[in-house]
């Protein structure tokens, strides 16, 4: 039988929490915040209590073209730097290394000059050798690391087992528990979370959660998998993401009873800077296609198109994914 670590009432002090607006949530605008934005939402996380703030990918300039991505698609050192100063607070910035989709030998400099303090690593389950040579780069860089295997909806227990064990011998501070594509329910993640909190046990590595919102279960498999153990834990502010987004930031903090975590600046944050995105376009959060995609644990990418075509003929799109 699982162990349920605390309860409503009790605080757990190992719990850390990471604010993915701008990384998720730049998948929806194509990272094109304002830098009032930016920096509104930098201090809103640090009178929120937030533990970890990231600021985005650090996409490789090779492949993609800077003039079509706002900068926190790369999220360079300078622009940071430009919005967090030298950081003095408790809060630790963050960023996204993609395998295959960033330059870290060169595009990751030394923690003893940057303002970064955590180097997330994503990864899918084919690629976990690179994944491993980013986590030892960045490590050896002076960086916490942590590592995001993603769709594992779609990968073998055996290989899940496997890539695990990996990580527990790498220099990797956590791993995630990732369900990209919203398909999970809070039983499978109870049972998911259970086996990594034991692959990990020995080496005492933290195990994290990020949710997909595709079911509406985005913040019930977060609240599961903390209450079985995980301590990391994503949100975004209105749960702002790909497709149908992440569990909300706003409901985490509210849920978390450590009275370092305070609502009251997210929602201020919400009122100046989120409505107004919204007015100006920006589309995420649970919809029919996300759902009918979730159900089928198939990548949202048909549904954001069918999203952004405003196609609301759910029964055919739900027999073209069946035909899939």
């Amino acid at each position: 039988m699982m162990e349920i670590k605390g309860n409503m009432m009790s605080v757990r002090e190992d719990v850390r929490v990471l604010d993915a607006t701008l990384r998720d949530g730049g998948l929806v605008n194509d990272f094109y915040f304002t830098d009032d934005f930016v920096y509104d939402l930098y201090k809103a996380n640090l009178a929120a209590g937030v533990d970890y703030m990231e600021f985005g990918y650090r996409a490789d300039k090779k492949q993609f073209d800077v003039n079509k991505f706002g900068k926190w698609k790369f999220a360079e050192d300078e622009d940071i730097r430009a919005i967090v100063g030298d950081n003095d607070t408790d809060m630790k910035i963050s960023i996204m290394a993609d395998v295959g989709r960033c330059d870290y030998k060169h595009s990751i400099g030394d923690r003893a000059d940057s303002p970064v303090d955590l180097i997330r690593v994503a990864t899918y389950i084919n690629t976990m050798p690179e994944a491993i040579a980013m986590i030892e780069d960045a490590a050896a860089k002076g960086y916490e690391t942590t590592c995001n295997i993603m769709a594992i909806s779609k990968c073998q227990e055996r290989d899940i087992q496997t890539a695990l064990e990996m990580l527990a011998k790498s220099s990797v501070k956590g791993v995630y528990v990732v369900d990209s594509y919203g398909s999970l329910y809070p039983i499978q993640i109870r049972e998911i979370t259970d086996m990594y909190l034991k692959a990990m046990a020995e080496s005492e590595k933290l195990v994290g959660i990020h949710a997909h919102n595709n079911q509406q279960c985005a913040f019930a498999n977060t609240i599961e998998a903390l209450s079985i153990g995980a301590s990391m834990v994503d949100g975004t502010v209105m749960g702002m993401g790909r497709g149908a987004g992440n569990s909300s930031l706003e409901g985490l903090l509210g849920f978390l009873k450590n009275p370092k975590y305070e609502i009251a600046p997210v929602l201020s944050f919400i009122e100046k800077h989120m409505l107004k995105l919204i007015e100006d376009g920006a589309v995420w959060g649970y919809n029919i296609p996300y759902l009918l995609t979730g159900l089928t644990d198939q990548h949202p990418r048909t549904a954001i198109a069918a999203t952004k075509n405003h196609d609301t003929k759910y029964l055919d799109f739900y027999h073209m994914l069946l035909d899939d």
